[in-house]
């Protein structure tokens, strides 16, 4: 699942933190892809880096029931096979891009149905102090904290989440997910054939994709 599908199973909560580890996961792999950390068993003195943790275990069962889910299965191979006659000779394969395109479905149908509240997702991480990120980080075994607080600063700054109201944004975040791996992933025919394609896709959504949501929660132990 993507940033904002993430929240939604916590989006009642009032501690900053704990929200912040429910993305932190992947605003990792967006700030240095080769920064592995395992923080799941760790215990600290400073119970905003535990919940930090405890977070971030979140993060781990949502993922573990939502790409296991009859849901993600059907509509990510539907969408593999969608997009991929209009990327034909593009490097990028069409599984990744079925997985990745029906995350942001996904969010971009929390936003524009009144699920979740984008402001009041940012206003959480805007509470967290970067001292006790950074703090974590170390605890969990990053080298250079610095890195990703400098990548998190313009991450809150840009609003980024806001855009994925707009279809032709999640073509936009699609390609430049794909250009961490391929500098030139789509011309721009193939990105207007993909934002159509997507488009059609999200309206076939609009009334069962709340399954998902539903039966992830309902295995979640917390």
């Amino acid at each position: 699942m993507n940033f904002l599908s993430h929240y939604y199973f916590d989006r009642d909560t009032t501690n900053c933190y704990f929200t912040l580890g429910t993305v932190l996961p992947d605003l990792l792999k967006n700030a240095d892809k080769n920064v592995i950390l395992h923080p799941e068993k760790l215990i600290h003195t400073d119970q905003n880096v535990n919940s930090i943790i405890a977070g971030w275990n979140k993060h781990l069962e949502v993922d573990r029931y939502f790409h296991s889910d009859d849901f993600f299965l059907t509509h990510s191979h539907r969408l593999k096979q969608d997009l991929a006659p209009v990327i034909e000779g593009s490097p990028v394969k069409p599984f990744f891009l079925g997985h990745i395109a029906i995350e942001l479905i996904l969010d971009n149908l929390l936003i524009t149905t009144g699920e979740i509240n984008v402001n009041e997702f940012y206003d959480h991480l805007d509470s967290c102090q970067e001292d006790t990120i950074a703090e974590f980080l170390s605890f969990a075994g990053m080298n250079d904290p610095n890195k990703f607080l400098r990548f998190y600063r313009d991450f809150r700054q840009s609003r980024y989440l806001h855009t994925y109201i707009n279809v032709e944004q999640i073509t936009y975040a699609l390609k430049r997910i794909c250009m961490r791996v391929w500098r030139n992933p789509f011309t721009t025919q193939q990105e207007e054939d993909m934002t159509g394609i997507l488009l059609n896709y999200r309206l076939s959504l609009m009334n069962s994709f709340m399954d998902v949501f539903n039966s992830v929660a309902a295995n979640l132990s917390v």
